[in-house]
């Protein structure tokens, strides 16, 4: 991991230090997100529409939201869309970023073994859940990656009072994105945490795992706690070498009504369901 972000900001560094004056220049803007919008496929879909459009190559790092936060900290991303609002406004209060803008939400689910030792597919609340599956002590993979998804799950076992203890053998911490411990959870009889885009996303290759917790659509998702909304912020341009322009175009026109439109249709064919939902002001107020 540390490998992928130095090559990412050594391409970044090396991007932004071109001539102003070549006509030639390639223009490149430097994107840190999570990686749910790369690994359920949202970014492949509909970045290459801005590409075309801003004759920009857009650079994309999907970490965490803890390691995306970082990387537009240390003025090493122009741009981070991420999903942990109480992050994301400390990032903007702490005057990292310029901005946050609402762009889209899905909704946190809780999978786990079809035949589901823990009993909670009858339960309709997270934290409900998670009581259950340490009761039964059963296997449950948390990704333990500081990833909005990590923060969400952390605060749901702080609201049932129990601390997961990694060495107690049932309890995973993984280190891992969130595909990585979808794949530990389908061939270890794990429950985890999932957004719902990313486990529809990879739901072939998860024969083994099932909705418990959330239903089978965001509408029947009666957890709000489960709510799952991401914000785009530019990265302060006081930090320096940051693509002020190219941050501006790509907030603009993923908040733009066209773009939204294409959020809220992807994966609408494949799955009955879009994976993610347009939320923003623009999309809105149309």
């Amino acid at each position: 991991m540390r490998l992928r972000i130095w090559l990412f900001v050594v391409v970044g560094l090396v991007a932004t230090s071109c001539s102003g004056d070549d006509a030639s220049e390639v223009h490149v803007l430097r994107l840190a997100t999570t990686t749910s919008t790369n690994d359920s496929g949202l970014l492949d879909s509909i970045l290459p529409a801005f590409e075309e459009e801003f004759d920009t190559r857009v650079d994309v790092v999907a970490v965490g939201t803890g390691q995306a936060i970082e990387l537009g900290q240390a003025g090493d991303a122009d741009v981070i869309l991420v999903h942990a609002r109480a992050r994301e406004d400390a990032f903007v209060a702490e005057g990292h970023g310029t901005e946050r803008s609402d762009v889209m939400f899905n909704d946190f689910i809780v999978v786990g073994p079809t035949d589901d030792p823990a009993g909670i597919a009858r339960l309709s609340l997270a934290t409900d859940g998670f009581r259950s599956i340490a009761g039964a002590e059963a296997t449950f993979a948390s990704r333990g990656d500081d990833s909005g998804t990590h923060s969400k799950e952390m605060a749901l076992w702080a609201e049932t009072g129990i601390t997961p203890d990694p060495n107690s053998g049932w309890y995973k911490s993984l280190g891992q994105g969130m595909g990585e411990t979808l794949n530990f959870a389908n061939e270890s009889a794990a429950y985890t945490l999932t957004d719902r885009g990313t486990f529809l996303s990879q739901s072939e290759r998860l024969p083994a795992l099932a909705v418990m917790i959330g239903g089978a659509s965001i509408d029947q998702n009666v957890d709000p706690a489960l709510l799952n909304p991401y914000g785009v912020i530019p990265v302060n341009p006081d930090k320096g070498g940051i693509n002020v322009d190219g941050a501006a175009e790509f907030v603009a026109w993923i908040t733009s009504v066209d773009t939204q439109e294409a959020i809220g249709a992807f994966g609408v064919d494949a799955f009955g369901q879009p994976l993610f939902y347009p939320d923003s002001e623009a999309w809105r107020s149309r």
